[in-house]
């Protein structure tokens, strides 16, 4: 039994020893690994670093015979809250990167993470089941025949056991002191009757903020951009994935199902890591197609995407739609979501009736044009823009609308965004002209977005409701174009 323990204590130790220095060697990446297991940011990053020097304090407690014994305990104790955590990710569906050894060795955490731990418990167990009654050397004689150096070895090892210690009930005492004030301010809160505190915030980057775009190889080595994948107009959904992942390898045959049933509305892109091999082998079988390697995490790093599988919608013009869904089910939710987004609440507009804000842009040639040069016909105002997918695919509908024209229809002054170049490429008969400051025009008629559109009558005064869409655009041009005919 005393040659099992010391073995015992032998692999725990080399554990232990490699797993601290390779944390303390990349800081970032253990604060990075306990923000993707849920440690809050503040809490992660003090934990990123308490943690190594844990498990370096714990090779001293088990190598020194004295506190082995006690090493054993906080090894076991520290192995435990590593299988909690583990088993409550996986549970949720969510496999985020264990960094056990940093960048020695950083993987995804899985079965095969959590079967580790159990293992590496079960010896530190065993230590602590077995350990303390097994007879050793007297204290006396252990001092006795211990050198300088290793006396001084034993002192410093003791000092920052006792000093892991200290630290650990000092915060300890700061989180129970702090949770207490925390009750007694949300208890105060309620009796005045405040509004509550805001809810935490999502994850991944801020809905509305520009997407990071990149250039990374598909399965066949060719470079993929995300201009590329944004040029078919419609929402992409970037997946975040790992062919090490057990819940990713389950969600394959949905992916694929999405990518073949729901082409013409969304875009599903897996953004993956590891070898070409690897990921072949995986969605192969599944169908899956659109499989981008990133090196490492870079690209999820920059969506803060930090488990895997996630997934965020990336809108037409290039902005975060979605936070990030983390597991399969959240997901799935996302999925349904984009395929049926929610209807767009209408714009207040301007009342049938009022006068039409007038206003002047230079159209394509440089020459100021006013509204008010179009007084003594009925005008469609369309505000436009060609780098919109839902305007790129009702561009060929608005030139036969030009080409069959009919006589009283209305003219067409297109109030237009995006580059000089871009709307000339358009081809377009009718007037346009250029908002160099967005849609500044268009905010006055209450036109939040492309294509929309309003019909001003001969006097100058709004004769329509605000018309959003291409369906809505052209079915407000021929109505009017119609009733002028009859």
């Amino acid at each position: 039994m005393t040659l099992l323990l010391m073995l015992a204590r032998l692999v725990l130790s080399a554990v232990f020893l490699v797993a601290g220095l390779a944390k303390l060697a990349d800081l970032t990446g253990s604060r990075q690994a306990m923000r993707g297991f849920g440690v809050p940011g503040k809490l992660a990053d003090a934990f990123g670093l308490l943690l190594p020097l844990a498990e370096l304090a714990i090779v001293v407690a088990l190598i020194v015979p004295l506190t082995a014994w006690w090493g054993a305990v906080a090894a076991l104790s520290l192995l435990l809250i590593f299988v909690a955590g583990i088993g409550y990710n996986l549970a949720q569906g969510r496999t985020p990167d264990c960094h056990c050894f940093g960048q020695l060795h950083s993987a995804p955490a899985g079965w095969s993470t959590l079967i580790r731990n159990l293992v590496l418990a079960g010896v530190a167990g065993l230590m602590v089941g077995f350990g303390r009654n097994v007879p050793g050397p007297a204290l006396t004689e252990s001092l006795a025949s211990l050198t300088m150096t290793q006396g001084f070895g034993l002192l410093a090892g003791a000092l920052m056991l006792v000093l892991l210690i200290g630290e650990g009930w000092l915060l300890l005492q700061m989180m129970t002191q702090q949770g207490r004030l925390l009750l007694r301010i949300e208890a105060l809160e309620k009796r005045l009757g405040l509004p509550a505190q805001p809810a935490a915030p999502a994850a991944g980057l801020v809905v509305g903020t520009p997407a990071p775009s990149f250039e990374l190889p598909n399965l066949d080595g060719k470079t993929t951009t995300m201009a590329f994948l944004r040029s078919s107009g419609k929402p992409l959904v970037l997946l975040f994935t790992d062919p090490g992942c057990g819940p990713c390898t389950a969600l394959l045959p949905d992916v694929g199902k999405w990518q073949r049933d729901h082409a013409a509305k969304m875009q599903v892109a897996l953004v993956s890591r590891g070898t070409v091999e690897a990921n072949r082998a995986k969605v192969t079988e599944p169908g899956v197609t659109n499989v981008l390697l990133q090196k490492n995490r870079e690209i999820a790093d920059a969506y803060k995407a930090y488990g895997t599988p996630s997934a965020v919608v990336v809108r037409q013009d290039g902005t975060i739609g979605s936070p990030v869904a983390q597991g399969a089910d959240a997901i799935r939710g996302l999925i349904t979501a984009t395929l049926n987004p929610p209807a767009p609440p209408r714009p207040p507009g301007l009342k049938v009736g009022e006068r039409a804000p007038d206003f002047s842009l230079p159209n394509l040639a440089g020459k100021t044009v006013k509204l008010s040069d179009f007084r003594g016909s009925p005008t469609l105002v369309l505000f436009w823009r060609p780098s919109c997918g839902f305007c790129a695919r009702m561009l060929p509908d608005l030139k036969a609308w030009e080409e069959n024209a009919r006589n009283g229809a209305p003219k067409l002054l297109v109030v237009s965004t995006d580059s000089l170049e871009d709307n000339k490429a358009m081809e377009l008969r009718s007037t346009v002209v250029l908002d160099e400051k967005g849609m500044s025009v268009g905010s006055k008629f209450g036109a939040g977005g492309t294509p929309m559109a309003v019909l001003v009558d001969a006097a100058g005064k709004i004769a329509s409701e605000l018309a959003a869409g291409a369906p809505a655009v052209l079915q407000l041009a021929g109505q009017e174009q119609a009733q002028v005919a009859t």
